[in-house]
């Protein structure tokens, strides 16, 4: 069985929670779960479920403790399953644990399309240009929004406008259909995959145009407003630019630029509001403030695609901030940081 690969970058709180309580062992762990109510034990139960080994690189990223223990060892294996057995079955009455082995296992499954991570774009995308359109639109709504995107802005002008109001409208596909289609899809791909699916909606669609280019955004914009002007509406209202940074708190803002690169940072400035220039530079150091607006002073003319995708990875980075917990997006003040 292929081992889940964590990355150290990318970790949520339940997962550190997961990897600590794996490593302090089974009878600490039971007596944690007691002190939890059967929501909390069963998140961080189905984060313990997905890991198979742990490396020193995410022990270190857990804690700095663990650096020091495991240093000199290439990985830790665990036994995620036996682990949950042995510590639920202790913590919890022979009715609840079943219950929520029952559970665990369900969270366990794939989720759909999840084979397109290991594919080539320009492969799917070719393949689904002779699609039906609305097949095409339930495939996009089902993609993780950066494949979706890309396979976006690689399809024909003319289709992407209907294609976006199709994902708009997409309700609750059921499950069967999403599995038939996963299934006939990586056969023709030659892929491995299998998991069930969402159906669509304009938040479905705003990830995924969150992440295409400027063009192709405009292009979906464009037609959208056209035919369906109060959706349009909406999704702007949704959807979240590199702009929309300077509704972040400063600590939050701070958190943001520890992630991003200097000479990435001066090039998204490169078009920038003053409004944006000035929340990005009060949250500098006075000599890297300095030194961002000398590099601004002497830059040459760019591409205006290099200034947005630069400006979208700012964005991206911001996400990922928010996904974990780190900070809260729009300036309501960043969550707690659990370790």
């Amino acid at each position: 069985m292929a081992k889940n690969k964590l990355d150290p970058q990318k970790l949520t709180g339940i997962h550190k929670s997961a990897i600590f309580l794996l490593y302090m062992g089974e009878e600490y762990t039971t007596q944690v779960f007691k002190q939890m109510g059967n929501d909390e034990i069963r998140q961080i139960a189905s984060a313990m479920a997905e890991i198979d080994e742990i490396t020193p690189e995410i022990l270190n990223a857990v804690t700095q403790d663990f650096v020091t223990i495991y240093e000199d060892r290439d990985r830790l294996i665990v036994g995620g399953g036996n682990f949950l057995k042995n510590v639920i079955g202790k913590s919890l009455s022979a009715e609840n644990a079943k219950q929520l082995f029952k559970e665990v296992e369900e969270s366990k499954r794939e989720q759909p399309f999840k084979w397109s991570h290991n594919i080539n774009t320009a492969t799917l995308t070719g393949y689904l240009k002779s699609e039906h359109p609305q097949t095409i639109a339930l495939i996009l709504a089902n993609l993780p929004p950066e494949i979706a995107a890309e396979v976006m802005v690689g399809l024909p002008e003319e289709k992407k406008g209907d294609l976006a109001i199709r994902i708009a409208q997409l309700g609750q596909v059921p499950e069967e259909v999403l599995r038939d289609v996963d299934e006939a899809l990586k056969i023709e791909l030659s892929s491995i995959g299998k998991g069930g699916g969402r159906g669509g909606g304009i938040p479905v669609l705003v990830e995924i145009l969150n992440n295409v280019d400027k063009a192709t955004e405009d292009i979906v914009m464009e037609s959208i407003e056209e035919e369906h002007a109060e959706m349009a509406t909406e999704i702007r209202q949704l959807m979240f630019v590199f702009e929309d940074l300077n509704a972040v708190d400063d600590r939050g803002m701070r958190e943001i630029l520890k992630k991003v690169e200097s000479t990435q940072l001066t090039l998204a400035l490169k078009t920038a509001s003053e409004d944006m220039k000035n929340k990005i530079l009060s949250n500098l150091s006075s000599r890297a403030a300095e030194m961002l607006l000398e590099d601004l002073e002497v830059m040459g003319p760019v591409k205006l695609s290099d200034v947005e995708e630069a400006q979208q990875q700012i964005v991206n980075a911001a996400k990922e901030l928010e996904a974990d917990g780190t900070i809260t997006l729009g300036g309501k003040g960043a969550g707690e940081i659990l370790v």
